[in-house]
């Protein structure tokens, strides 16, 4: 195995059960094991992979072996076999989308410069400094139009006039408006930051891709308000500002997509999560992954589940009064008087 592959591969085994999750989900966790019929995600107990353990040697965590079969390997075995992959760039490709982790530069451009993790959040550490409040600017007229009100003092939110924008390595360098939102981990470290492009009207810039992400992701997230021991936690800037506008006492975290929610950091001092999904496959599978590790910590989770796609779509359709009164409903009884 290269050593390109076996750093992706120990990357894997650390998170073996949020992989085995997303790659073999027709199987289930037993013990320090999951269990499904084979590495090509049939339902059944034959294939079981160790979900702890060393990080490497035969009962290293993320290792697999096929009962019925004899087979084994790793978790870029399984997902070579599941994404039905035959070459070993491709598996390592979709192992580098599953951890959030930056591609290499193709073949054509060999002396572009290579970004560290630290030079990567020094990166978006400097771009967001550059940025300025939102108020007055077409971001505001963005979050106003997903019918977001009062964020405009968010430390979490900035606004940038001039974001640099490419859609591939050889296509032209454009800029655009873009609104900021700056990725932290639990000690309000930035680790990352997130772009959404945008056009001077406010509206999401006409781009094959307006909206991406850079820095260290996997398991942090866009935060709003102080730590506490009570936390929403959902899927997206505009679902976790859509609840933070219905109940804006309570302190946020926004995952950057469905696979980071389900694998996000959470406090140790938390007692009580609510986790705003979207309703749909994806966003299901990520609240029950995100539940599920609140519980084993002793924290109390609660889904919040929208009528529509999402809880900004409920925001916008149903109003916020009713709306308000669907959210109360599923909240814990001491956090209905917030």
């Amino acid at each position: 195995m290269s050593s390109v592959a076996t750093e992706l591969s120990a990357k894997l085994s650390r998170c073996a059960e949020q992989v085995c999750r997303h790659y073999l989900s027709n199987g289930r966790k037993t013990g320090r094991h999951w269990l499904v019929g084979d590495s090509s995600n049939t339902p059944g107990r034959s294939l079981y992979v160790r979900l702890s353990g060393p990080p490497f040697g035969p009962g290293a965590a993320g290792k697999w072996t096929d009962a019925a079969t004899g087979e084994h390997g790793d978790l870029l075995d399984i997902i070579r076999t599941t994404c039905g992959y035959s070459r070993l760039s491709d598996v390592l490709a979709e192992a580098r989308r599953f951890l959030s982790e930056p591609q290499p530069l193709p073949p054509q451009l060999p002396h572009a410069p290579h970004q560290s993790p630290a030079s990567r959040r020094e990166a978006a550490r400097k771009l967001f400094k550059m940025a300025r409040p939102l108020r007055g600017t077409p971001a505001e007229l963005y979050l106003q139009s997903r019918a977001l009100t009062g964020f405009q003092s968010e430390t979490a939110l900035r606004y940038h006039p001039s974001c640099y924008h490419r859609a591939d390595h050889d296509g032209p360098l454009t800029t655009w408006p873009a609104l900021l939102a700056a990725v932290t981990d639990l000690s309000g470290t930035m680790t990352g930051l997130q772009r959404t492009w945008l056009t001077e009207q406010g509206a999401k810039a006409p781009l094959e891709d307006p909206r991406r992400a850079r820095g260290e992701l996997q398991g942090h997230a866009v935060r709003f308000g102080p730590p506490g021991p009570v936390l929403i936690a959902g899927e997206g800037i505009e679902t976790v500002l859509s609840i933070r506008t219905l109940c804006p006492s309570l302190p946020a975290a926004a995952a950057l997509t469905a696979i980071h929610l389900s694998m996000l950091i959470l406090p140790p001092a938390l007692k009580r999560l609510y986790i705003a999904r979207d309703n749909d496959p994806a966003g299901e599978r990520a609240a029950e992954r995100l539940s599920e590790q609140a519980d084993a910590s002793g924290i109390e989770p609660i889904i919040l589940a929208p009528h529509h796609d999402d809880w900004n779509t409920d925001l916008r359709q149903d109003g916020f009064d009713r709306c308000y009164q669907a959210l109360r409903l599923q909240l814990h009884p001491h956090d209905q008087s917030r």
